[in-house]
């Protein structure tokens, strides 16, 4: 299994009948990748991975702060979060649990659980390669800049093409 590391992109949190969804980009400090990785997600899932990425404090533990306590407790790390497999429109992944004994343990996760858990606990987050060949979109934010870019650049080369004649 060959794995590109991610970074979250944007979570979009839907209301009512509009899909939330968590869109993941190929990390890159330099930004030059133009690969995301669309995840429709619930609304509520949504709404805790952007409490997770704001360090936001609740009256009481959420799940995801449930789960990162008794990791706590039982001297256990997750060293990551992997979205191993797609079906359609299902993702898979898993959460990678190191123990106190340094034993790996894979737990089967929904990707947003296991991305609001990765938040929670900086762990970084993966993606398999065959998910991205799969399910991968380009990044349309790049696609709208290179788009911007190359209208600025005919503009000023229509400028630069012009002559006193085209005034009279």
């Amino acid at each position: 299994m060959s794995l590109k590391r991610m970074d979250i992109q944007t979570v979009v949190v839907g209301g009512g009948p509009i899909s939330s969804l968590i869109i993941l980009r190929v990390h890159d400090p330099r930004r030059n990748s133009s690969l995301s990785l669309p995840i429709k997600i619930g609304n509520i899932e949504a709404a805790a991975i952007s409490l997770g990425i704001d360090q936001e404090k609740t009256d009481r533990p959420l799940t995801h702060d449930l789960l990162r306590s008794v990791l706590d407790s039982l001297d256990a790390d997750i060293k990551s979060v992997r979205i191993v497999g797609v079906n359609g429109t299902t993702f898979f992944s898993q959460i990678e649990v190191i123990s106190k004994e340094g034993e790996h343990i894979y737990v089967d996760a929904r990707p947003s659980d296991a991305i609001a858990l990765a938040v929670r606990t900086n762990a970084p987050i993966f993606a398999d390669e065959n998910v991205l060949e799969v399910a991968a979109a380009p990044d349309f934010s790049d696609v709208e800049k290179n788009v911007q870019a190359q209208e600025l650049e005919d503009f000023h080369q229509f400028v630069e093409d012009l002559s006193p004649e085209d005034f009279s």
